[in-house]
């Protein structure tokens, strides 16, 4: 049974936005409460911050790490006094996941702030317990309420570590300004194969100093080294408190792993499994699913990204993942044979989602764009499809076809931010319906110059910004995010590009189109 906000919770929620990543002085967790214990160097500690993830309008996943072996205590609840506990669950966090540890939070209140605490106990049975941590997010509503959530990528890349003199990775906390209901990150979580030396030069002739760690010093190779990457991040106050505050919706893209990375043809310096994989890619999997708080699918296929996140009536996002299932070639046009981006399994798994949402908008979270020109994507310039541009063609075909409407692609990777909006008017191909797809990042990371689009799709460009050459420290201001409202009387979505200074660049007001969908009988041509 749902149990009603006290008076003056939202103040409370405020408090803990701007507190969320301190550490609470508590002694116990209600019933999990244990005598306090005053042999610090016993007790079992939050290393790496807390943060929730993949949460529905009952469920939400929650992640922390300890510095040793324990047993992890979550509880929740709608107050942030803790008076009334909801729901609590356990899970050990042991060495053969780096001490990182995930729990299942379900019977959740819908469309309701939640409170959790976390602290990790001894796994000894002394009962031995370390501080405690508080965090928060909203469940999805399962009425219409209005939605707002915000998007970036590209996370500590081109050697930009944390310079904590100026201000460390800053985009975090100005997109926890904006008090989102949840976060998608795009992918580049990490960079992996970008080491982070102890000072950049600049060129105004500054210095760049970073906080630097053995792991992160170098290319990433080792189990330990991936783990290292993500542990890197969570140095910065301003991740840590961004986290504890607001879900996150993961995905991945390259530097996850290594630069422009396909399932096979990797080069890999580390050596191949018996069926040929790439052991390099396999030790990047598995840090990634470790230290992300990604719920298990229903599935026998291991460790898989995509996936559909239902967040209320007004939307469904749809998680795709465009680099583990891609052709091993670069995006050529004299390369022949099969190509794809999405590989047959997961392009099935989409038409079949988007045909069975209620939802009003369909979110379609991807890690790179469609119609920006690169031998690492999709687009290959002007022209019919060709190569990668089959399977997108054939995608928006099928939502044609399929009277699937009010579909928006939201994207990073780029290193700038932009709008393009594609019609069918202005493309080689033609045989679908106009959609809007909006790029935004690095949110710590080199600014790049915006790219070209191509004509397959008749994309154009309605906004723009990045910079005149290449890997513009961050200290310059252009790191960029997007944020997204949907209203919930209108259902019109706001789609506002913003910067580290949150200043809104520029914004575009979307009705939703009524569903054209001739019942559900376009499943069966899936």
């Amino acid at each position: 049974m749902p149990i009603a906000i006290r008076a003056g919770q939202a103040m409370s929620r405020r408090q803990l936005l701007v507190r969320s990543a301190a550490t609470c002085a508590v002694a116990g967790l209600g019933s999990l409460a244990r005598p306090y214990l005053s042999r610090a160097a016993d007790r079992p500690l939050i290393t790496s911050g807390i943060q929730s993830g993949d949460v529905s309008a009952n469920s939400a996943v929650i992640w922390a790490r300890a510095d040793r072996a324990a047993r992890m205590q979550v509880e929740c609840s709608t107050l942030e006094s803790f008076k009334t506990i909801i729901g609590s669950a356990t899970a050990d966090a042991l060495p053969d996941s780096d001490f990182t540890s995930k729990v299942l939070l379900d019977g959740l209140p819908p469309g309701q702030d939640i409170f959790y605490r976390v602290r990790f106990e001894s796994v000894d049975g002394q009962g031995l317990a370390g501080e405690t941590q508080v965090g928060h997010f909203r469940t999805a509503p399962t009425s219409r309420s209005s939605i707002s959530f915000a998007w970036s990528g590209d996370t500590t890349g081109q050697g930009w570590g944390i310079d904590e003199s100026r201000g460390g990775m800053r985009t975090y906390r100005t997109m926890l300004d904006n008090r989102p209901d949840f976060f998608i990150h795009s992918g580049d979580h990490i960079y992996a194969d970008c080491p982070v030396e102890r000072e950049l030069k600049l060129p105004d002739g500054g210095v760049w100093r970073n906080i630097v760690t053995e792991e992160k010093s170098v290319v990433a190779q080792s189990l330990a080294e991936f783990r290292g990457n993500y542990k890197y991040n969570w140095l910065d106050e301003n991740y840590r408190a961004f986290h504890a505050a607001v879900p996150l919706f993961a995905q991945w893209d390259d530097h996850e792993v290594t630069n422009d990375w396909a399932p096979i043809g990797t080069a890999d310096e580390t050596g191949y499994a018996e069926d040929g994989s790439s052991l390099l890619v396999a030790r990047a999997r598995r840090a990634f699913h470790e230290f992300m708080p990604m719920r298990s699918l229903p599935t026998q296929e291991d460790g898989r990204i995509y996936r559909k996140i239902a967040y209320g009536p007004l939307l469904d996002v749809f998680m795709i993942d465009m680099r583990s299932y891609r052709d091993s070639t670069w995006n050529k046009r004299d390369d022949h044979g099969d190509t794809c981006i999405l590989g047959a399994a997961q392009l099935a798994w989409l038409k079949r989602e988007l045909v069975a949402s209620d939802a009003t908008w369909k979110v379609i979270a991807a890690d790179m764009p469609i119609g920006l020109v690169s031998e690492d994507a999709i687009a290959l310039g002007d022209g019919p499809p060709e190569r990668r541009e089959h399977e997108i063609a054939d995608l928006l075909s099928f939502m044609k076809r399929a009277g699937i409407r009010n579909t928006v692609w939201l994207t990073a990777d780029m290193h700038y931010t932009a709008a393009h909006h594609y019609d069918p008017n202005r493309a080689a191909y033609q045989d679908f319906e106009p959609f809007w797809e909006f790029v935004s990042g690095p949110l710590h990371a080199g600014t790049w110059a915006p790219a070209p689009l191509d004509n397959t799709f008749g994309p154009t460009v309605m906004f723009q910004k990045g910079c005149s050459g290449e890997n513009l420290a961050p200290c310059y201001g252009m790191q960029f995010f997007g944020r997204v409202h949907i209203d919930g009387k209108s259902g019109v979505m706001t789609v506002t590009l913003k910067d580290v200074d949150n200043r809104d660049l520029w914004s575009v007001d979307i009705e939703p189109r009524p569903d054209a969908r001739p019942g559900q009988i376009m499943a069966q041509h899936i």
